[in-house]
């Protein structure tokens, strides 16, 4: 055992590895909501690892206990900080999974048309150095709709 009180648990350490394991499973997913709920609860894993890694006793304030009693502050101060930048992934992951549903009606990524391509030259064993998407930079149809105001530029309407 270690001064100032004792190791993790049993079950914290199984807790992190169920967090950390359903995490990653989540983030090969599809869908951009389990995605996002992976990152979620890869985090929340990671955190309590994080957590548990260090000294636990009393609280680090001077004078109050022995140096040797007291607990860790820095591993408190590295999951403040994962929580922070964890919150703002979330939040950027939330608004792409809800401007791919209020595009497209889903949230499931699709394979890109390159993709594809780049799949069936891996599977014949050759290397393509050229673009075969086949569409110009104005007529990529995986695009977002342009505006009103660039539809009527290209119309020739004057607002």
């Amino acid at each position: 055992m270690r001064a100032g009180g004792a190791g993790p648990t049993l079950v914290l350490v199984i807790a992190v590895g169920v967090l950390v394991a359903t995490g990653v499973t989540l983030l090969l997913e599809r869908s951009l909501s389990r995605i996002l709920l992976g990152v979620i609860l890869l985090g929340n894993g990671v955190n309590l690892l994080i957590l548990l890694g260090g000294r636990s006793g009393v609280a680090p304030v001077v004078g109050t206990a022995p140096t040797e009693g007291m607990s860790d502050a820095l591993p408190q101060a590295m999951v403040l900080t994962a929580v922070v930048i964890t919150f703002g992934l979330t939040a950027f992951l939330l608004a792409v999974a809800y401007r791919s549903w209020y595009l497209s009606g889903d949230d499931e990524v699709q394979d890109d048309l390159e993709d594809r391509q780049i799949v069936r030259l891996a599977e014949r064993n050759e290397v393509s150095t050229a673009d075969l998407g086949g569409e110009g930079p104005d007529s990529d149809p995986e695009q977002v709709d342009p505006g009103p105001a660039l539809r009527r530029l290209r119309r020739g309407d004057q607002p």
